[in-house]
């Protein structure tokens, strides 16, 4: 079953961290889908904004404890892809 290219890559993470590895390496993070694999993100970020993506890192976060008292109650995990981008090409979020 072929996935749609927003269904796969939620939004983008703008994080510290994310905006030096930007300037440095030239590499974005986003927020994808917890079932999507490494080939799936490429598609998906090539076909959203027209760059040419060299290399995909996946990770999958694991949900806080969040709550007070006996009312605790975990969030869900979730999947963060760090994709370089060849150089020359940039990502517009704004």
């Amino acid at each position: 079953m072929r996935k749609d290219a927003q269904d796969i890559v939620r939004r983008p993470l703008i994080t510290e961290k994310g905006t030096d590895l930007t300037g440095k390496q030239n590499a974005y993070t986003f927020l994808v889908a917890p079932d999507a694999n490494k080939s799936e993100v490429r598609r998906a970020v090539e076909e959203l904004f027209k760059v040419k993506v060299l290399d995909v890192r996946t990770m999958v976060r694991s949900g806080k404890l969040k709550g007070r008292g006996k009312m605790k109650r975990r969030m869900p995990d979730w999947k963060r892809a760090v994709v370089t981008l060849k150089a020359g090409d940039a990502v517009e979020f704004l």
